[in-house]
């Protein structure tokens, strides 16, 4: 569900979901941030984009898509590989980020829902639904291995080196990739089976 839908049938629940949301993809970049400054590259630091301050984050194409189709994308947090000393582990870590955070979130939600058990078609219930459904989406689509995404720079931490420079050849295309790919519906099964992979994980977590 988008924020536009939602508008029209609970406009409550839109106002109180509009910045949470927002914050959800703002927290996706920061987490990578401030994972590479762990790791021992502060170029987001130095850049300014380790804060929570939106004007820093919101890229005015992925905000609109999460108004729309319930999945967006901030500004990418810039993030250079060869400031970190294990850059294997680095790549993976700081790529793994953002999904993480958004895994924290939608975890979250569900155990609110679980613990406060909220009318599902009241203002709170649907709050905590969305939040959790569309943390839930910006991490089973960004695990998809396809450059820029950062499930392709998870994969690029794993396989040999003629295989990154491949994945890295793909990237300068990988957004008309994308689009396509969803324009047809072949991302589709992908992208519910992280959707699965994800609620699975949160299953045996809160059982």
């Amino acid at each position: 569900m988008g924020l536009i839908q939602l508008l029209f049938r609970d406009p409550t629940a839109f106002v109180l979901l509009a910045v949470p949301l927002l914050y959800s993809i703002i927290i996706h970049e920061l987490a990578h941030g401030w994972v590479a400054s762990r790791m021992g590259d502060m170029t987001a630091k130095w850049m300014g984009r380790l804060t929570l301050n939106p004007l820093r984050h919101l890229d005015p194409i992925g905000t609109l898509m999460l108004f729309i189709f319930g999945f967006g994308w901030a500004k990418p947090v810039p993030v250079n590989i060869a400031n970190m000393q294990n850059q294997r582990l680095g790549l993976v870590l700081t790529s793994a980020a953002g999904i993480t955070a958004n895994f924290i979130v939608a975890f979250f939600s569900i155990l609110l829902m679980r613990v406060l058990r909220p009318d599902p078609d009241g203002t709170a219930g649907t709050v905590l639904q969305v939040m959790a459904y569309i943390n839930i989406i910006l991490a089973a689509f960004n695990l998809i291995p396809i450059p820029p995404l950062d499930g392709s720079k998870i994969l690029m931490g794993f396989v040999p080196y003629r295989a990154q420079e491949m994945l890295a050849r793909l990237e300068p295309f990988g957004f008309f990739i994308i689009i396509g790919l969803l324009y047809l519906g072949w991302l589709n099964p992908v992208i519910a089976f992280f959707r699965w992979l994800i609620l699975s994980l949160i299953g045996l977590l809160l059982p």
